[in-house]
């Protein structure tokens, strides 16, 4: 194995802070280099590849295409070496303060149940848990881990997937007894309808209709900040309101909610991440033990 080979690593450390902190100057300070190392070693390494990574300008750098392939590869292959030579080191006890950012319903229907457990597998542990339905933002918040619902967008953030629930539309029965049931797509413009007050990657709710998939809009619907908010306002009957399979599954079970337009649901499925800061060293082993447990012990279908 050549010396290039063993620095393959480095060389896609430095990559990545040349993007992190948005130029050859500011990853320099960081890995305590100088620009012209850090811009020689980024040639070398786009010589090696054979393609260009980065398009260069006075104001600005730009990634090209394959540069974001690359350095979202790169970010996944930097995690698992850290993770390696974690498992390889002398065994760290978690220990401190975990602070954990999640919406009110994986909070109530998820989380809260396996709490007890996690605490007294690591009893030096503690959780200080923030409930919004926000995407936050991790280091202005402080927070080592979020639970975050919906597809993973490119980001800086490492995700670890949790798995993926059923969405389903549902009501009261006696909302349903007094405004009838919908049994078609078309029903559904006579009732009152329950969203999320913040804006969604979608403005309606997908139905299926005559084989095809639609989305139906929802004009001038209830509106609530998170789910939890919006299942306790189904239960009051306000209207039909469209949320993950998790949450409503037992209110399903006993009788409170009743699921409509099973015919018409896609089926699609709305996964769960824990995501956290990847990058910057090793992960602290109470992070560590919270992710891990989370892998072994969330289900969400």
């Amino acid at each position: 194995m050549g010396r290039q080979d063993i620095n393959r690593s480095g060389a896609m450390e430095v990559f990545v802070r040349v993007v992190d902190l948005g130029g050859f100057s500011a990853a320099a300070r960081d890995c305590r280099m100088t620009p012209s190392a850090v811009s020689k070693l980024l040639s070398r390494l786009e010589g090696r590849l054979g393609t260009r990574l980065v398009n260069r300008s006075t104001r600005k750098l730009q990634l090209t295409p394959e540069g974001c392939v690359f350095y979202e590869r790169s970010i996944r292959i930097l995690a698992e070496i850290a993770e390696a030579e974690r498992h390889a080191s002398a065994g760290e006890q978690p220990a401190g303060r975990i602070h954990v950012n999640t919406s009110a319903s994986f909070a109530n229907h998820i989380l809260a149940p396996l709490v007890s457990e996690f605490l007294h597998r690591h009893p030096a542990v503690t959780l200080d848990i923030s409930i919004t339905d926000l995407v936050v933002d991790l280091m202005q918040e402080r927070a080592d881990v979020a639970i975050r619902a919906g597809p993973m967008k490119s980001s800086q953030l490492i995700a670890r997937k949790l798995g993926g629930t059923r969405m389903a539309i549902v009501a009261s029965p006696a909302y349903l007894a007094e405004r009838g049931t919908p049994t078609s797509a078309a029903d559904i413009d006579g009732h009152l309808k329950i969203a999320f007050s913040y804006q969604r990657a979608v403005e309606g709710w997908p139905l299926i209709v005559d084989g095809a998939r639609i989305v139906a809009r929802l004009e001038n619907p209830l509106r609530a900040s998170d789910g939890e908010a919006m299942r306790h306002l189904a239960l009051a009957g306000a209207g039909l309101a469209r949320l993950a399979g998790f949450t409503v599954r037992r209110d399903i079970d006993a009788g409170r909610l009743v699921e409509v337009l099973e015919a018409a649901n896609p089926g699609d499925i709305e996964e769960f991440h824990a995501v956290y800061i990847g990058q910057g060293g090793p992960l602290p082993a109470r992070v560590r033990a919270l992710l891990d447990f989370l892998g072994e012990n969330v289900r969400l279908s």
